[in-house]
Formats: C-alpha cells, sequence, structure tokens
C-alpha cells in the first residue's frame, strides 16, 4: 500500500524539511488553506493530513471544516501544526477522523513519531482486511517487522476471540503475550495515565469516536517508565467482526525527553516574553507585515489581541504604523537585508485606542537555501517612556528653562546647518541686548527682573514667524535669527518694532538697550558662528553707547568690522606684552607734572600708560585701557605699570629728588583682585621705593563694585602711607555724601569743570565749590587739564591745591622729565 501524506504548512522552509523526513512516501504539498482545498479535489486516497493552523489566505479551521462535509475524507486522519493553548474542544466540535496535534515550534523527530504511528496502524488495518478477505501473507509481513508496537483483539466468525501482539509491542512493555493477556493493559498503565485512558476507551467502545490518541506510560517489570505514543482504533473489517480493535505504540521515550527540554525552552520563553515590554513576531517580508506568529504581548502593545494580526485576520501590522514611518520602516528592511545586518530601527505606532507610541523593533531575516528571504523574526519592544525622558532632555538640552526660549546651543546649531545649506539666501541676525536689567535687583529683588526677562521673551517671540525665530543664548541678551527676507528695509522695519515693544515694556523701568543688526553676506558662509554672535554684541553695544537709555538700531558696518578688527589687534598686541614676548610693540610710560600752586615747585608726576605698536602705531589709553580690562589683561599689564613707575622713582632718587612723588592709575579689577595688595607691598619691598611716594588714582566709579571691601583696602594702603586719589570726580558714581565716607586724601577735580571756567562766566562756574567743599572734607584737590592761565588764576584765587595740564606740561617721557625737572626746579 503507497502512503499518500498532504502536508499544509505556509513555510517553504518546513514543507521542505517534512518533504525530506518522509521521503519514503508520497508527498503532496499545499502553501495555504485554498492550496490544500484544491489538492484534496484533484487527489484521490489521501491518507494522511499535515495541516498548519495558522495560515493566510485560508486558515487550518476552515480547511477542518471543508473536511467535515467532505464523504472522501471526512474520517482522515489529521496532525495538526498549531501555537494555539485551547484546542479540544474547537476541534471535538468538528467531528472529524483521527485528530493529533502537535504545538509550534516543530520538533521534527517527534513528528516522525507521530506519523509512523498513524501510517502504522494504516498499513496493519489494511493489511489485515486482505488476510481476511483475500489470504494475503502482506499482514504477517508486516505485524512481524514494524518497528511499532501492534495488539489487536477482534471476534472471529463462532464468537471466538482472537488476540495478537508483536514482537515490537512485547519489547516495548517488557512482557510476553502470555504475561500481557494475563494482567491486561489497565494494570501495567501508570497510575497518573489511567483515567485518562479508561475515558477514552468508553468512549472508543460507546462508538462515540473511531480512535483516540494519548501519551502514556507503561511500567515495565523492573519498575521503570517508558513513554509510549498510543493510537487505538476500531478496525473497519467486514460486518461478521464486531469488538475489533487494533492498539498501536510507539517508543516515544527518548523524544518524550527531548520535548520536555524543548517545553522547558519554550516555557523560559514564554516567561521572558511575557516581562517583554512588548512583543515577539514572525512574519512576511511584505509591505504588509503579514504576521505568522505574534506573542501575547501584543494586546498590552497595540490594544489588539494577537488573533487579529495573525495572517492579516482582522487588520495589518502595517496598519498599526504611523503612516510618516511606513516608508522609512520599509526601506531600512530593505537596506539591512541586502546587506545581512541585524534590523534596529525607532518609529512610532497607532494603538487601537488611537494612543500613539514609540517602539523599537529589533529583528533580523531567515533566509532560505537560496538565499531568500523566508520571513523575519524579532521583537517589538515600547520605548514610550524612554522617548518622553529623551524628549525632556532633548528639550532641556536646546531651551532656556525660564524662558523656554531656544538657547545658545541651539542657536550655534542652526546657524551653522544654515551657514552651509542656505548659502544663496538672505540671512541675518538681530541682537538685543539688555544688560541694564538687573539694576532693577536692587530696587525690586531678583524675581522681579526675572519676570521682566520672561515678559520681553514672551512678547518678542510673539513677533516671530516661521523664517524668524527667538533665542535667549544669555540672561540677558536675546537674538532674533530670520532667514529669507526680502530686503534690508525689512530688516529696518522689523527693527523698529523691536523697538516699540521693548520701549512699551521698559520705559517705566527707566531701562534702555542695545540693538544690533548683523547681515550674513554671500560671502561670509565660511565665518563662524561666534564671530557672527560677536558682531551682534558689538552692534548692540554700539547702540547703547550712541542712544544710552533709548531703544535705537544699530547695523553692523565695515566701520564697526575696522573696530572689531582693531580690537582684535590691540589684545593681540596687549597679550605678547603680558607674555614678555619680544616684539615691536611697546608699553611705556609718560609722565606729566603736578604743580604746588602754593610755591609753584613741582609735587608729583603723574604717570600715564602708552601703547604703540608695529601695526597700529601710538595707540590712546582711551582706548587700550578700557580692552585690557574687559580681557582682565589689566591685572599683567597694571603690574608692569606699577614696575616702571617705581623705577621711575629710584631714578628720581637717584638724581637728589626723593621727595617727589608719583601718581599710579589703578583699575577697579586690580583694586578687587585678592593678591593685588600683597603683590603691590611685595613690589614696594623688593624695589625699596618709600610708599609716601606713591599715589594711587582710583576713578569714583569704582565704589559702585563693592563700596566696603574697597574702602577696606584702601585704609589698608593708607596705613602704609600711600596717598589715595579720587580721579575725576564728577562724572561718576560718587555725589558730597558718598565722598565723605570714602578713605582717601585726594580728590582730583574732572576736566570738564576747568573747561568750564573758560565757557561761562567765573562768578557762575561751582568749580571754587567743589574745591571748598572738598577742603571741609579733609581732601586737599589737584585740579586736571589747565590749559590757560584764566584758568591757572580762578584755581589759585579758590585755593586749589595742586594742578597739572598742559599750560604747565604736556606728558613727557622720562629723559625728558627729569630735565624738566632740573629745569624748573622746586
Amino acid at each position: 500500500m503507497q502512503i499518500k501524506i498532504l502536508v499544509v504548512d505556509d513555510s517553504a522552509s518546513d514543507r521542505l524539511i517534512i518533504e525530506s523526513m518522509l521521503s519514503e512516501y508520497e508527498i503532496l504539498t499545499a502553501c495555504d488553506g485554498l492550496e490544500a482545498i484544491n489538492v484534496l479535489e484533484k487527489h484521490d486516497g489521501i491518507n494522511l493530513l499535515i495541516l498548519d493552523l495558522n495560515m493566510p489566505n485560508m486558515d487550518g479551521f476552515q480547511v477542518l471544516e471543508y473536511l467535515t462535509g467532505n464523504k472522501r475524507y471526512k474520517k482522515i486522519r489529521t496532525i495538526i501544526l498549531t501555537n494555539y493553548n485551547e484546542l479540544d474542544n474547537e476541534i471535538k466540535g468538528l467531528k472529524l477522523g483521527a485528530v493529533d496535534y502537535i504545538r509550534k515550534p516543530i520538533h521534527m523527530q517527534s513528528l516522525k513519531a507521530r506519523i509512523d504511528v498513524h501510517v502504522a496502524l494504516l498499513l496493519t488495518q489494511n493489511a489485515l482486511v486482505r488476510q481476511l478477505h483475500e489470504k494475503d501473507v502482506t499482514f504477517e509481513t508486516i505485524f512481524k517487522k514494524v518497528p511499532v508496537g501492534i495488539a489487536i483483539s477482534f471476534i472471529r466468525e463462532g464468537d471466538s476471540k482472537y488476540y495478537s501482539i508483536n514482537p515490537a509491542y512485547e519489547n516495548i512493555t517488557g512482557r510476553g503475550k502470555e504475561e500481557l493477556l494475563k494482567l491486561g493493559w489497565a494494570s501495567i498503565t501508570h497510575p497518573e495515565d489511567i483515567d485518562e485512558e479508561i475515558k477514552n476507551f468508553e468512549r472508543l467502545k460507546a462508538g462515540e469516536i473511531d480512535s483516540y490518541s494519548m501519551d502514556k506510560r507503561f511500567i515495565r517489570p523492573d519498575g521503570s517508565d517508558v513513554w509510549v505514543r498510543m493510537t487505538a482504533a476500531t478496525l473497519a473489517l467486514d460486518d461478521s467482526h464486531s469488538f475489533n480493535y487494533i492498539v498501536l505504540c510507539d517508543d516515544i521515550t527518548e523524544s518524550k525527553l527531548l520535548e520536555e527540554k524543548l517545553e522547558e525552552s519554550e516555557r523560559s520563553k514564554s516567561t521572558l516574553l511575557s516581562h517583554l515590554p512588548g512583543m515577539a513576531y514572525r512574519c512576511e517580508y511584505t509591505k504588509e507585515w503579514t504576521m505568522h506568529y505574534v506573542s501575547a504581548g501584543c494586546q498590552k502593545l497595540t490594544g489588539y489581541p494577537a488573533k487579529s494580526l495573525l495572517y492579516n485576520k482582522d487588520l495589518a501590522y502595517s496598519d498599526l504604523i504611523a503612516t510618516e514611518y511606513r516608508d522609512l520602516v520599509w526601506n531600512e528592511w530593505g537596506r539591512v537585508l541586502k546587506e545581512r545586518r541585524d534590523f534596529s530601527y525607532e518609529y512610532e505606532i497607532i494603538t487601537a485606542t488611537g494612543e500613539r507610541k514609540w517602539v523599537l523593533e529589533l529583528g533580523q531575516g531567515v533566509f532560505n537555501q537560496n538565499g531568500e528571504v523566508e520571513a523575519l523574526e524579532g521583537i517589538i519592544i515600547d520605548i514610550s517612556d524612554r522617548k518622553e525622558i529623551e524628549n525632556i532632555l532633548k528639550y532641556n538640552n536646546i531651551h532656556d528653562r525660564w524662558t523656554g526660549l531656544y538657547n545658545r546651543e541651539y542657536l550655534v546649531s542652526v546657524l551653522e546647518k544654515d551657514l552651509k545649506l542656505k548659502k544663496d539666501m538672505k540671512k541675518a541676525i538681530i541682537g538685543i541686548d539688555l544688560s541694564m536689567v538687573p539694576v532693577t535687583v536692587a530696587n525690586y529683588g531678583y524675581q522681579y527682573s526675572q519676570n521682566l526677562i520672561r515678559k520681553v521673551a514672551k512678547a518678542l517671540n510673539q513677533l516671530c514667524s516661521d523664517n524668524c525665530i527667538l533665542f535667549q543664548p544669555r540672561e540677558h541678551r536675546f537674538i532674533i535669527y530670520i532667514y529669507d527676507y526680502k530686503d534690508k528695509q525689512e530688516l529696518i522695519d522689523l527693527g523698529n518694532v523691536i523697538v516699540d515693544t521693548l520701549e512699551s515694556l521698559l520705559v517705566t523701568e527707566r531701562i534702555g538697550g542695545g540693538i544690533g543688526i548683523v547681515e550674513i553676506e554671500p560671502g561670509d558662509h565660511d565665518i563662524d558662528t561666534e564671530s557672527l554672535l560677536r558682531r551682534a554684541i558689538i552692534a548692540s553695544e554700539k547702540s547703547m553707547s550712541l542712544f544710552g537709555k533709548d531703544f535705537e538700531i544699530c547695523f553692523y558696518d565695515h566701520e564697526l568690522e575696522a573696530l572689531v578688527n582693531r580690537e582684535r589687534d590691540i589684545v593681540e598686541a596687549l597679550n605678547l606684552i603680558a607674555l614678555d614676548i619680544n616684539t615691536n610693540d611697546d608699553l611705556f610710560l609718560q609722565y606729566q607734572p603736578i604743580i604746588n600752586l602754593k610755591t609753584g615747585s613741582i609735587y608729583a608726576f603723574e604717570a600715564l600708560a602708552r601703547l604703540k605698536t608695529e601695526k597700529l602705531g601710538l595707540v590712546s589709553p582711551l582706548e587700550f585701557i578700557p580692552i585690557a580690562e574687559k580681557t582682565k589683561l589689566i591685572i599683567p599689564i597694571g603690574e608692569k605699570v606699577l614696575i616702571n613707575a617705581f623705577e621711575f622713582l629710584n631714578t628720581l632718587k637717584e638724581h637728589g629728588y626723593d621727595d617727589i612723588s608719583v601718581s599710579i592709575n589703578i583699575s577697579v579689577i586690580q583694586l578687587l583682585n585678592p593678591d593685588f595688595t600683597i603683590r603691590l607691598f611685595e613690589l614696594i619691598r623688593q624695589m625699596q621705593v618709600n610708599p609716601k611716594n606713591i599715589a594711587l588714582e582710583i576713578t569714583e566709579s569704582v565704589f559702585a563694585s563693592d563700596n566696603d571691601s574697597i574702602n577696606n583696602t584702601l585704609d589698608r594702603l593708607r596705613k602704609t602711607g600711600i596717598h589715595i586719589a579720587i580721579d575725576d570726580f564728577g562724572t561718576g558714581y560718587s555725589s558730597f555724601s558718598r565722598e565723605k565716607e570714602l578713605k582717601a586724601d585726594c580728590m582730583k577735580i574732572d576736566k570738564c569743570f576747568i573747561d568750564e571756567l573758560l565757557q561761562t562766566e567765573l562768578d557762575k562756574a561751582i568749580t571754587g565749590d567743589i574745591i571748598s567743599i572738598a577742603h571741609k572734607l579733609g581732601h586737599y584737590t589737584i585740579a586736571e587739564g589747565v590749559e590757560s592761565h584764566i584758568q591757572l588764576n580762578y584755581l589759585r584765587e579758590f585755593n586749589c591745591d595742586r594742578v597739572q595740564g598742559y599750560y604747565i606740561s604736556k606728558p613727557l617721557d622720562e629723559i625728558v622729565a627729569i630735565q624738566f625737572l632740573k629745569k624748573y626746579g622746586k
């Protein structure tokens, strides 16, 4: 008898393996339910059906329903391959023939054993019928040689009972025929299996079923267990033979152990998958991603049960992928499969409730022997929580936490990208400097100033659009980046709107600021972002210096460019001087005589720093001193000034002028340096100069920084004999009430009050009043900028103590100063 088997499975590799394993039989195959039914319609005599329940187009259940209505195959033996957990009730309801099933993933050795049992039963039953009717020897041959245990019982004509047990059955049970007949099958069945078998046998006897199969254990004489796959069935011989039964047993002890290991592995995998924040899958490599296997985590991840996705029953997995990611996912799979690499990609899905979830898919391709993609396998993990944290971190990384505006880091990244990608597009940045806002802290507190900045940020943000973006690179600075604008007039119009907006918010606070506009020219694409931002700062600071508390716009132009380049050259020269690197650049001092008006003799010299560079020539101290202060180079430069001035004092002493003083200008940055007084006293000791011949000039604005700390420092200096003079009085921070508190010896009257003597009627000038009040406060006075005899006479009349200016002498080089001193003497 030629056994004909139909294998129905959508996996080409599984079909190929099964077909190769069953090469001794005639094998027919089908890839889905529709093809299976076509094969059944075309072929007669199919003995065994191996059926995968989970298939596209038409699943296995629909094939089974077809069989129940087909007379030819209603009683066909069927082995079902499935990953469903509950099958018995569904299959029992179909009233099929002998049904057996194997859980997926398939263990091929177990499948082969099951097939052998069914084939042996078919062959035995067929041979027995032929023996009874044709006296054929085929049954005897099969009965004795087949490796499957067979036990047969039936009643012959005349009520004679017949029992037959083949050698394989005796070998499996470890008992001979006589012992088996004497003991009966129930006594050698394991106690845990007896109830199930009795129940099945009673149903067989009652005619409810034609056969049943079960895994059971026989107890051998030595007490050991042997696992068998047992199939019991009625023998369809003829009407003269009733109560005809056949039992087939196949020793599956070894495969049972393998199955237990496999089940343990599956249980471990199931445990792992149950704790996975997502689902595992196996699917086709198609744009629908047709699922052949989906783990239970599908429900929690997507809101749909796993069955809904299997073979696109209710919807395809592609329907869950957010529209904007579908092509991206497909293209990425194509790329990694081409390179035979693992897949890793993050995208969003839409759940059953409409919620968007971020997922991470990790997978790989399954390839057949021809190198073709047969399936995809992997896991899809919910990473929504991680993405939310990432988004928060990303937001915080590129936004100011107080105002919510984009910060400096994001501004730099946008500018760098656009400088490369938008070369032909008009671009500009508008810098807004509100560095005056902190002055409100003293009156209203820090929170008030911060709320003011937030209010400004909100108002400025309302002026922005898709091509106009607001950033906050610093606490009190804003940048508006605008691109693809029409012309310069559009920038001016926007600048004026910004002016109106800021004035409406800050006019009552009496706070001003600067607005600088930098157009990025086509040739500026090689410029770095730091330079662009520096230009915006320069333009906004220029706006502040030109217009004070009024908001006005100032464009960065070639003139400002020249100023920037000049400042850079000055900084470079100062750096080289501070590092004592020999260059043609030189820092030197000139000395302007100070005359005692009562005696007419030279009282002191003021040391005035001068800078001469090879590139720029002579640079005014009004230019390089602020730059030195801004770059903190004033500290090393200031020390060099002190050393040169002390050397001049020693030169004066060598020439016999040991009572002439030198007045040195000191920056607030030097004075606030904790090491300043220590280093000053150290230089005085090293160079052996008399502190009483030293005067330090400090601008009155220095007291705006830290009045108490600076006063304490000045007091320590005065106790050593050093004179302290308040320079440029009347132009800065102090008033007469403040002057009274200062630890100073001298008040230097600013040149503007001296110039006034030539521009107004002398009886209306207040210079004399300033001298009088200074005397009452215990200070002696020095008038700066005396350039005419009218000024000199007025100052002498109002008892000014000392004077200096071009009327007496311009600043002199050291040698000339000594000569001047010798000529005019004391």
